[in-house]
């Protein structure tokens, strides 16, 4: 009780961890968008603290990819339809992954 919560990453920090899961992102058509978005999570996580402890994330781009095809099918099966439950997918695998550093 009474420990601090916060982010101590920076600006510029962020911009290029950005600019970098975007450039691998399009250059390679979009199939490493998994190993850019874990790695740009990573970077968020490692820079949280909750309640005086700082927070990691475990979850790999080949993990993430085996579930990005499997949504993407989805997607295509239900004409569209899952895309709406997409982004709450994506929330659910992302905190699964994410625990204390210590």
């Amino acid at each position: 009780m009474g420990q601090d919560s916060y982010f101590d990453g920076g600006l510029l920090q962020l911009i290029g961890w950005r600019i970098l899961g975007s450039l691998v992102t399009v250059c390679t058509l979009g199939i490493c968008f998994p190993w850019a978005y874990c790695m740009i999570y990573s970077w968020e996580a490692k820079h949280t603290v909750i309640n005086g402890h700082r927070l990691k994330f475990t979850g790999t781009a080949v993990q993430l990819f085996g579930n990005w095809i499997k949504w993407l099918l989805l997607t295509i099966i239900t004409v569209g339809i899952y895309s709406f439950w997409l982004s709450i997918a994506l929330k659910k695998w992302k905190v699964k992954h994410t625990e204390f550093a210590d």
